[in-house]
């Protein structure tokens, strides 16, 4: 049985089945769990959450003298004897023992959501990949201990990263590029289940699809789990012995999330087959073409562009631009054509945080694609190569009828002694 109760009635005992507010609102990865140890109880208690839903037929019940004796300190509070009061949760005697309804789940289309710009998105989607990080890494471990996986739990994730993509899909997708070498596995998984979201709104799949291609791609990678992170973060060349290791992960990961009780096909399928190439090249099965699911195919394109375009222990991340130069180099062999397009319309072909060099002999960084063009998207210019300086910040957006610039190269800030790139897009210092 359900009960809605206030945070303050609970007890050690009781059964967690919902907290009352967003999973980024609180400091546990799972909403669901026995209320057990002390520490989370004070926890609760010290949050701003006002109410939490209980499920008595796996934990405690509310007490009945604090259901029918609690005295409310509003002085209005005057509950007849047909009325329960709605500030202090006095119940009358014939309510006492009624059943609050289960909370109803938003579950209204993602797709949806309102576009915002960058800089009203930017804060928000900082925060949800540290919040996402951190339930990444707890489900993680909790797989890895053999412990099921709480699909819904995962959902929660997903659904808190495809509602700031598809707000604004550049601001989340680039702050996950950000990740440092400790994190990159939760964080590689966080970019890719939202790099597969604004892929699957590129090709036109439905809500659903939607939803369950983020999942697919927030627990693609979860057979790393299983390789020890000497081998994982090693920063020289592997032996064969530690490659085999490596490349096991997608069979690795693949039993696992078996073993952890997930059932969603999709998810299954991208685990397995997201290092399959259309040219039978890849593994584990190597798998061909039309032997690929389209799934499978998305995941493929979306982890690799992670994975190049970020630091890792053993080298530095590629630039956007220059990632997606090369991804269509490999793409007759590794990638579907027609995914590794519909990828490039669903980022643009210069990513946000992309350097490139204009006509007119200025610098800029991306900071909003156009939606006239992949060829001319909005710029913050800084910096003038003949002066060889810095310059007051001007926004261009290259696609307006009467702008006459446009993007000649796109460049590594490295080259140009740029080091803050990422904080003249985001207005975020990067750390790493």
């Amino acid at each position: 049985m359900l009960k809605k109760i206030p945070v303050k009635q609970l007890r050690l005992g009781m059964y967690i089945h919902e907290l009352g507010c967003s999973w980024m609102e609180h400091p546990f990865w799972s909403k669901t769990f026995l209320l057990d140890d002390p520490k989370d109880l004070s926890t609760l208690l010290s949050t701003q959450i006002k109410i939490v839903h209980i499920d008595t037929s796996k934990g405690l019940d509310v007490e009945i003298q604090e259901r029918s004796t609690s005295s409310c300190t509003d002085d209005s509070c005057t509950p007849s004897d047909t009325d329960n009061c709605k500030k202090c949760w006095r119940l009358n005697p014939e309510q006492a023992n009624k059943t609050e309804p289960a909370v109803k789940i938003n579950t209204s289309p993602v797709a949806t959501l309102p576009r915002v710009s960058l800089a009203q998105e930017v804060d928000r989607a900082a925060l949800i990949c540290a919040q996402s990080k951190h339930a990444i890494a707890s489900m993680f471990q909790e797989s890895r201990m053999g412990h099921a996986l709480n699909t819904e739990d995962a959902l929660n994730v997903v659904d808190e990263i495809s509602g700031s993509v598809l707000r604004n899909s550049g601001a989340l997708i680039s702050l996950a590029r950000l990740k440092n070498k400790d994190d990159y596995t939760y964080m590689h998984s966080v970019a890719v289940c939202a790099l597969m979201v604004s892929l699957a709104k590129q090709l036109g799949l439905d809500d659903e699809q939607i939803r369950q291609a983020g999942l697919a791609g927030l627990l693609h990678d979860i057979g790393k789990m299983m390789i020890p992170p000497e081998i994982l973060n090693k920063p020289g060349k592997l032996t064969d012995a530690e490659f085999f290791s490596v490349k096991n992960h997608p069979s690795a990961g693949h039993k696992l999330l078996l073993q952890s009780g997930v059932t969603s096909d999709m998810t299954l399928d991208v685990c397995l087959h997201h290092h399959e190439k259309v040219d039978g090249s890849g593994y584990p099965e190597r798998l061909a073409a039309e032997q690929i699911s389209l799934y499978a195919k998305m995941g493929a394109v979306c982890d690799v562009y992670d994975a190049i375009t970020s630091n890792r222990p053993y080298k530095n991340g590629w630039e956007p631009a220059d990632s997606l130069r090369k991804m269509a180099e490999w793409s007759n062999g590794h990638f579907d054509q027609r995914i590794f397009e519909a990828f490039v319309h669903s980022i643009g072909i210069y990513p946000i945080s992309s350097l490139v060099q204009l006509g007119s002999g200025r610098l800029g960084v991306v900071i909003e694609q156009s939606e006239k063009s992949l060829l001319t998207p909005i710029v913050k210019v800084f910096f003038s190569i003949k002066s060889n300086c810095r310059i007051q910040p001007e926004i261009m957006d290259l696609s307006l009828a009467g702008c006459k610039d446009k993007i000649t190269s796109f460049e590594d800030p490295a080259k140009w002694n740029i080091p803050d790139i990422h904080e003249l897009w985001s207005g975020i210092v990067a750390t790493h």
